[in-house]
């Protein structure tokens, strides 16, 4: 099977020649020779995509980077007939420091409020179609839907500190713009779930620190069973991508229309074992990121882990193993290497199985 292969079987349920070994573009190693070994032993890329564009016609933005003491910082302005918002980010390799969130007093609800009900969307599949078609099959393209609408506000727009004043003293203003998104992320589901894509995330990055088992029962697990609702109708697989600590809603992702749990890493990074998320998740592939901690260890113990975690899948083996969060630059080869070799030897499943 090729690598596209496998991960396409194991996302519907079927069996595949080996457990699916999958990489994000940027955390591939930087020798050529390691991403050759890599490639032979059958790693698969994922990489996300866009199918749909946005615009709005009554909004602005303008960017304008600039240096102070060395250092780049990256301003973000948004013009609207209702006021102006900027953010400011400072730069840092493969992502951000958000110095300036797009919210700061009570006033901005009505630009921001305006700059999401001008947000239209309408297909745009070629980007897509043209890529797959030049990656071939040691690639997989996902499409995205975006972050989870309460997320957006909380952890993008508002920061923590300043959503938690807010949530206590302008709840309904925060449901506003919630429901707004809401509208909008309605109209993407069917263009993404129509689109040559075969898999989506749907938001992720929460965490039952910070979302809290309520909010996420009420903000967030109805808006994955919609769009699953959607996207099964068009044969498309749906996850989101949840690398933090789950025990305290596992029973609520289980019951969702997620077909994947992606990102999900295992103890002791987080509060659930591998044994945790099969007990927990029957009727979800669990789709890992590999313990970061553990790339920082002995080949033997990189090995060991991988061994566990596969023995861990057994019977049913719904689990494609994967890197989605960073590995330092002079650990990659050893030990992404070392996790092909143990899926060579102990992660084969017979086709039929």
């Amino acid at each position: 099977m090729t690598p596209r292969q496998r991960v396409e079987a194991v996302l519907r349920g079927e069996a595949a020649d080996k457990i699916p070994f999958t990489i994000y573009p940027n955390h591939l190693p930087p020798s050529a020779a390691a991403r050759k070994q890599l490639g032979k032993h059958g790693v698969c890329i994922v990489k996300g995509t866009r199918v749909f564009r946005t615009y709005s016609p009554n909004v602005r933005t303008q960017s304008e980077s600039y240096t102070e003491n060395g250092v780049e910082y990256v301003k973000r302005t948004i013009h609207t007939p209702v006021g102006d918002l900027f953010t400011v980010d400072r730069p840092a390799g493969f992502t951000a420091w958000h110095l300036s969130k797009l919210f700061k007093k009570p006033e901005d609800y009505r630009t921001i409020l305006f700059m999401v009900n001008d947000q239209h969307f309408e297909p745009d599949y070629e980007p897509f179609a043209k890529e797959q078609r030049e990656v071939g099959e040691d690639m997989i393209l996902r499409a995205f839907i975006g972050a989870n609408p309460l997320h957006q506000v909380m952890i993008l727009w508002m920061g923590v500190e300043a959503f938690s004043v807010e949530w206590a003293e302008r709840r309904d203003e925060i449901e506003k713009l919630y429901d707004a998104i809401v509208e909008n992320h309605r109209e993407i589901y069917p263009i993404v779930a129509q689109s040559p894509a075969l898999l989506t995330n749907y938001g992720g990055n929460e965490t039952a620190d910070v979302m809290g088992r309520e909010r996420f029962a009420k903000y967030v697990v109805p808006l994955h069973n919609e769009a699953a609702e959607v996207f099964h109708r068009h044969g498309k697989f749906l996850g989101t991508h949840l690398d933090g600590n789950n025990k305290g809603w596992a029973d609520l992702v289980a019951k969702s229309g997620l077909d994947y749990v992606e990102g999900f890493t295992p103890a002791p990074v987080s509060d659930m074992t591998m044994a945790d998320a099969f007990d927990a998740w029957p009727n979800k592939l669990v789709w890992i990121n590999f313990p970061s901690s553990v790339h920082l260890d002995s080949t033997e113990q990189i090995e060991e882990t991988t061994q566990d975690i596969i023995e861990a899948s057994v019977p049913d083996r719904r689990l494609i193993i994967g890197t989605t969060e960073w590995i330092p630059e002079e650990h990659r080869e050893k030990s992404l290497l070392a996790i092909s070799r143990v899926i060579d030897r102990e992660g084969i499943m017979p086709l039929g199985q």
